[in-house]
């Protein structure tokens, strides 16, 4: 692991975001991003995704290999004019329920507003600009890469275009329970 629940909290503390503390299966669903790689597109799942939670009274912590970043495609061949999506760091609380994405498999899909940076320029770089940001329902989902039980997808490509993707099928299936 390359975190620890505490180094979590301790985070989003900081931030003044909230942390969810009381009672079961109250989540906190956290995506960090690879700092490493500053704006440089690298088509690689070199994110992680956490998830903390108390069950029977006892915090559980899990962390998951995933992108918060969209694939080389679709920032290469955007699906709307003003630009490929790109989260924009914040706390979006509430923000996705359980459902099909795209109608095929159970993922978190997203219910409220979140913002977004629209890269619109086709390079090799986010471009993670303030005055080119939108804020909607725009299917930021989140959900898996490959379909293949115990297989591990390496490269982004088309699997987001905005969504947080999860590379491992294993790894989605542990998440989702």
């Amino acid at each position: 692991m390359k975190y620890s629940r505490e180094q979590i909290k301790a985070v989003m503390d900081k931030k003044g975001y909230k942390y969810f503390e009381n009672g079961d299966y109250n989540l906190n669903i956290v995506g960090i991003r690879n700092s490493a790689t500053g704006t440089k597109v690298t088509n690689k799942f070199d994110d992680t995704i956490t998830i903390s939670y108390k069950e029977d009274g006892e915090w559980m912590y899990h962390e998951y290999n995933c992108t918060t970043d969209p694939g080389d495609n679709w920032m290469e061949n955007p699906m709307l004019e003003k630009g490929c999506a790109i989260l924009k760091p914040g706390q979006y609380r509430g923000s996705h329920k359980l459902r099909l994405h795209q109608g095929r498999y159970l993922a978190l899909g997203q219910k409220k507003d979140v913002t977004v940076y629209r890269d619109a320029t086709r390079d090799d770089n986010y471009d993670l600009d303030e005055s080119k940001t939108d804020t909607g329902l725009f299917g930021i989902n989140i959900h898996r890469a490959t379909a293949l039980e115990g297989k591990t997808s390496t490269y982004v490509d088309k699997w987001s275009a905005g969504c947080q993707v999860i590379a491992s099928n294993d790894d989605w299936h542990a998440f989702l329970n």
